[in-house]
């Protein structure tokens, strides 16, 4: 038996993708195989292979114990839409040249629409300190029947409207709100458009003072959690050039919203001062400074050394003054 455990029918638009999963069950275990009959009317089936379409279609198979496989169609276009078919046979002259197979091929199919993506045009805008985020869909291909925007996962704001036009308002600036937000249309298909708040780099010093102690190893940290994401991260000491990741003493490890500077060895002399970590994005730079402080190794031990001269100066203020004190009266 062999059948296809995706729906039966699915609708896409341009640029999305689709996944169909096959399963068949048969001793000896099933070959599958999958077919593609476009809807032109001269068409007809042809089998699809891992890496057709300019390497846009994956097929993946596993055969233990029953046979199941999926194909996976990336970018869709127009020309995608058609009736996908999932063949299964255990014949030994399945795939003969000249012999037909004793047992016909068993198939389940599933038509797949791949529709034009409508044209949305998305705006951010600022008035009286207010973002206005808004998506406006030109010819829409189906009826809509509410709208979200959403960032990641959580969902901002939802409706019911079946206007083409929406908007969301957010309280504050741009450099407090940056990020990814997105307008969903409920269509069927679902359509959506990114809505990107974007700004030069908000960076910040995870402590704005550091303590390190000679010979250690120093870590400084800055962070830049705005978008879109740093593509340059450049450490200075007290204005001077540049440093050079593994140069000397330093190792530098950046990353998109993060960078770290560490220090070996720490010196007293050499390491104590203010040090920038500047970011750059498409939208401009920004910087922070990490004032770096160096304590000597004995430095822990002048608290205790002090309570030491102090607990010796007032036992031997008590040994004084038991020593010159008169001797107390004899009691008859």
């Amino acid at each position: 038996a062999g059948f296809i455990k995706s729906p039966l029918s699915q609708k896409r638009l341009t640029q999305d993708s689709v996944e169909l999963y096959c399963e068949a069950i048969g001793n000896p275990i099933p070959e599958i195989q999958w077919w593609f009959e476009g809807n032109d009317p001269n068409e007809t089936y042809a089998q699809l292979w891992d890496g057709a379409r300019q390497d846009r279609v994956k097929i993946n198979a596993t055969y233990n114990l029953h046979s199941t496989s999926t194909v996976y169609i990336a970018n869709l276009s127009v020309d995608d839409s058609g009736m996908y078919e999932c063949r299964a046979s255990n014949d030994p002259d399945r795939n003969h040249l000249s012999k037909s197979p004793k047992v016909k091929w068993i198939r389940s199919q599933a038509n797949v629409f791949v529709i034009e993506r409508p044209n949305i045009i998305a705006l951010v805008s600022v008035s009286s300190g207010k973002l206005i985020l808004s998506c406006n869909m030109t010819a829409p291909h189906a009826s809509i029947e509410g709208h979200e925007w959403m960032r990641g996962d959580k969902v901002l704001q939802k409706d019911t409207e079946s206007s083409a036009f929406t908007s969301y308002t957010i309280e504050g600036k741009m450099e407090e709100h940056s990020g990814v937000y997105d307008c969903v249309y409920k269509t069927n298909p679902v359509v959506k458009e990114q809505v990107n708040i974007s700004v030069a780099p908000q960076v910040v010093a995870y402590k704005k003072s550091e303590h390190g102690n000679e010979g250690d190893t120093g870590v400084l940290t800055c962070k830049s959690p705005s978008f879109p994401p740093v593509t340059t991260w450049t450490w200075y000491k007290n204005d001077r050039e540049p440093i050079i990741n593994g140069s000397g003493r330093y190792i530098i490890k950046s990353g998109e919203n993060k960078t770290e500077l560490r220090i070996l060895k720490l010196n007293i002399e050499e390491d104590t001062g203010d040090y920038h970590c500047n970011a750059t994005n498409a939208f401009g730079f920004g910087g922070a400074v990490v004032n770096l402080r160096v304590r000597s190794r004995l430095a822990a031990l002048w608290p205790f050394l002090g309570i030491v001269a102090e607990v010796l100066v007032l036992v031997t203020i008590i040994f004084i003054y038991e020593k010159r004190r008169k001797p107390d009266e004899v009691l008859d």
